[in-house]
């Protein structure tokens, strides 16, 4: 998931959500992240512009997927209009993402809490 946040040294007038050049720059070819990307949410209030230019803006940057949170209704049409099918690269992420998911071991409830225990004792 990128940020709403703006590096200036990378990208002084666009943060991280909406800015190709961090994205494709830094994201995937620096970092060399080639996993499902997704913009944060759209409807947090940290962007401008409108809920539709948001969406264009994140997919355009080279987001994945466009996420909405606040459950508005019109807001979800709008970023719904918006959004295309999911195909290529972007395809290929998404269906690596779900074969992955089966390999993952299951949540441990009671070592998760032991983990928290021993970093609050701290």
């Amino acid at each position: 998931m990128t940020a709403h946040i703006l590096f200036t040294n990378l990208d002084s007038e666009t943060p991280v959500s909406l800015s190709a050049k961090i994205i494709s720059r830094v994201i995937r070819d620096e970092i060399g992240f080639e996993g499902l990307l997704m913009s944060d949410d759209l409807s947090m209030g940290a962007l401008s512009g409108s809920m539709s230019e948001r969406t264009k803006n994140a997919l355009g940057a080279g987001c994945d997927l466009a996420l909405h949170c606040n459950g508005g209704l019109l807001e979800m049409i709008e970023v719904a209009e918006n959004c295309s099918v999911l195909e290529g690269e972007g395809l290929m992420r998404y269906r690596a993402m779900l074969s992955s998911l089966g390999n993952s071991e299951p949540f441990d409830v009671d070592k998760a809490g032991y983990l928290i225990d021993q970093v609050l004792a701290q």
